[in-house]
C-alpha cells in the first residue's frame, strides 16, 4: 500500500472517529453532504451562505496534499493527519509561526462539532486544541492557496495575525459553525490587526475520493 492511499485511509478513519459514524444516518445528522467537484460559482454561492466575503475566498490547490505526502510519515504521522482534515483554523503570527490550531478531529460533540469545547475560544488566539507543529509554515500555506476571480491580493505584512480557515460544502453546517466561531473569536482582539482568509477544500477532497476509488 503506497503512502498516498495509506493517508487517505487514515483520513477516513479519523473522520469516522470524529463524527462517531460515517453511516448515512450519522452523516445526515451532522449535516454532511456527498463529496463532489464544484465550480467557482458554487464555491462563491456557499461562501455567501457561510458569511464569507468574495475578496477573502481562496481554493486549496490539489498540490498541497502532494506536499504533505512528501513529508516523512514515520516522523510526522500525527502532524500530517492533522493537516489533512477538511475543517481547520490555523492562526499564524506575522512571523509565519503557527500559534493556534483548531482541527475537526479534536472537537468532539454531537450533533455539532464543539469548536468552543473547554472554552478555548474565549481568548484570542484560541487556547490549545490540536498540537502545534511547524511542518506547514504561513508561507507554505499561502503557496497552495489559489485565488478566485474576485480574491484580493493578500499583504501579510499589513497584519499581526493571519487566520486560515479550511471550509467546504460537503461538511455543511459544520463549516458554517466553524466560520462563525472563528469570526466571533477574532472580535476579542482589540489592538492587533487580524486577517481571516478562507480556503475551500471541496475539490481537493473530491480528487482524493476519485484517486482512492481507483
Amino acid at each position: 500500500m503506497n503512502r498516498h492511499l495509506s493517508l487517505l485511509i487514515l483520513f477516513t478513519l479519523t473522520l469516522s472517529l470524529a463524527l462517531t459514524s460515517c453511516s448515512s444516518i450519522f452523516t445526515g445528522l451532522y449535516g454532511m453532504k456527498k463529496i463532489k467537484t464544484i465550480d467557482e460559482k458554487t464555491i462563491l454561492r456557499y461562501a455567501k451562505k457561510f458569511n464569507i466575503i468574495d475578496v477573502d475566498c481562496y481554493e486549496l490547490d490539489t498540490a498541497y496534499f502532494l506536499y504533505l505526502f512528501s513529508l516523512d510519515s514515520t516522523k510526522y504521522k500525527t502532524q500530517i493527519k492533522n493537516h489533512y482534515q477538511p475543517l481547520q483554523a490555523l492562526y499564524y503570527e506575522n512571523s509565519g509561526h503557527l500559534k493556534s490550531f483548531q482541527v475537526n478531529c479534536y472537537t468532539g460533540g454531537f450533533p455539532n462539532l464543539k469548536w468552543d469545547r473547554n472554552e478555548i475560544m474565549t481568548t484570542f488566539p484560541p487556547k490549545q486544541q490540536a498540537p502545534i507543529d511547524s511542518i506547514v509554515s504561513l508561507s507554505t500555506q499561502i503557496k497552495y492557496l489559489k485565488p478566485l476571480s474576485q480574491t484580493s491580493k493578500l499583504l501579510v505584512d499589513n497584519y499581526d495575525y493571519i487566520v486560515i480557515v479550511y471550509w467546504n460544502r460537503f461538511m455543511g453546517r459544520q463549516s458554517k459553525r466553524l466560520i462563525y466561531f472563528v469570526q466571533e473569536n477574532s472580535k476579542l482582539e482589540k489592538e492587533k490587526k487580524v486577517k481571516i482568509i478562507y480556503a475551500n477544500t471541496d475539490n481537493i477532497f473530491a480528487g482524493q475520493k476519485k484517486n482512492g476509488s481507483r
